[in-house]
């Protein structure tokens, strides 16, 4: 079963009952029906489809928020704005995404070929719960105005979230999405079903793995997008508060709930004690709180395990040599906060350095010069987000070439955009979302050659 615990009380106000075999069966039948139906409607007529889906979710902004604090926490005006983010989507796909499927011609030496790009069928997204909507629209929107059908999986603490979603999708028209309540064991059945013919998976590197594996063993096409560590270098030239205001904004988003967070701030010798004044004047300063009241900032984690997991992660790292600053104590009572946790004398090999921290603690890195913080910002297993900060852009764009990572900002902190590809490299995943690259990931590219 799936169950809805409020991670302010810690208590569960609701138990949804998993899809049986039966019912499973019957939605993948349907919506492969759906999507044959679907795919010969006109791109515009799909596209009119989505404005009717933005406007539904800019007139469900509120109850949708609310959802979202109950089930995972986020700070209420955060949820607002991630529900205008999907609305913003829908509008812009509309708008902009036929452009991106029309038939390409070549001129074979005077014989006429098309690119063109036409949809695969039924894609099976699995999605996270740290953005509830967001990350179930970017996926499923750009595949949906490819023709494609879709079949949604969602985290088991976000089934209401998931339930609101699909009910806008059908109120806009657009049978062609629908959802499914099942355990991990039936996710790998899926994959494997020859009704599915492709699967995105937004996670963790071990359920990216999982993923992967399955789905390259039954030969079908993936995307996945997994975590981050992004390094954020701050140069010796930088803009000091600008810097620290960014970091700090960056990191505690979602209440650091975020795979693109600004999470290790590397920051060079000549600037890094000025630095290090601002980001914890600005670190205590951050609201913590019911995520219910309009003025908070940083709200409770999803789940317990979560919190547990993050103060595990901030224990270890500390045995080995780190050093707290601010926060790293777990606090009393019910609910799940964890407060803004400042760490530094981190350096490789350190929990904090190595692996995804998702919670609201921030790693301060020193590095003697430029080369190094290059260096240490590589030295990572992840290659998702990146961040630079320094008055000279030119000099900024340079180096933003020798990061590697999937989305690089300069004088600010990266989030992801309707009109460019998000994704990541190394062992954050691969394939893209968004953007026209991330609208032609889940097609067919076909060569049509005419004739003499």
């Amino acid at each position: 079963m799936w169950k809805s615990i409020d991670p302010w009380t810690g208590e569960c106000w609701s138990v949804l009952p998993l899809d049986d075999a039966r019912r499973v069966n019957e939605r993948i039948d349907l919506l492969c029906s759906i999507q044959r139906q679907w795919r010969r409607r006109s791109l515009s007529e799909r596209a009119a489809c989505l404005v009717r889906l933005a406007t539904l979710c800019e007139a469900g902004i509120d109850d949708a928020a609310r959802i979202m604090v109950r089930e995972m926490g986020k700070p209420i005006t955060q949820a607002r704005a991630e529900v205008r983010k999907c609305a913003w989507l829908c509008r812009y796909m509309a708008e902009h995404g036929g452009r991106f499927l029309q038939p390409e011609p070549v001129d074979l030496d005077g014989r006429r070929a098309w690119v063109r790009y036409e949809p695969l069928g039924l894609i099976f997204g699995i999605m996270p719960w740290n953005f509830p909507f967001w990350q179930v629209f970017r996926f499923a929107v750009p595949a949906l105005l490819a023709g494609n059908a879709v079949l949604i999986k969602h985290a088991p603490n976000v089934g209401h979230c998931s339930d609101m979603l699909v009910r806008w999708f059908h109120e806009a028209g657009i049978e062609a999405c629908n959802q499914v309540i099942i355990d991990i064991a039936t996710v790998g059945e899926l994959i494997a079903d020859s009704r599915i013919a492709a699967v995105s998976l937004t996670g963790s590197r071990r359920a990216g793995r999982a993923v992967a594996a399955l789905a390259g063993r039954h030969l079908k096409k993936s995307v996945l997008e997994l975590g981050g560590s992004d390094p954020y270098l701050v140069l010796a030239d930088a803009d000091i508060e600008h810097a620290a205001r960014q970091c700090v904004a960056g990191r505690m988003l979602n209440s650091g709930q975020t795979c693109i967070a600004a999470k290790r701030w590397i920051v060079v010798d000549d600037v890094y004690d000025a630095f290090r004044e601002c980001v914890l004047e600005r670190l205590r300063a951050v609201r913590c709180g019911n995520p219910m009241q309009e003025s908070t900032e940083v709200g409770p984690l999803a789940r317990e395990d979560l919190r547990q997991s993050l103060h595990d992660q901030v224990m270890r790292s500390l045995h080995q040599g780190a050093r707290c600053v601010l926060g790293g104590e777990m606090p009393a009572g019910p609910g799940y906060l964890y407060p803004p946790t400042l760490l530094e004398e981190v350096r490789p090999g350190m929990a904090a350095f190595e692996e995804e921290l998702f919670g609201p603690v921030a790693v301060l890195i020193g590095a003697r010069d430029e080369q190094e913080a290059l260096d240490l910002a590589n030295a990572s297993r992840y290659g998702l987000g990146a961040g630079i900060f320094s008055r000279d852009e030119q000099h900024a764009l340079e180096l933003a070439a020798s990061l590697e990572a999937g989305n690089v900002a300069i004088n600010s902190f990266v989030v992801s955009d309707p009109r460019l590809p998000f994704g990541g490299i190394k062992e954050s995943g691969y394939g893209r979302e968004l953007g026209a690259f991330g609208l032609r990931e889940f097609v067919n590219i076909k060569s049509v050659v005419g004739g003499a």
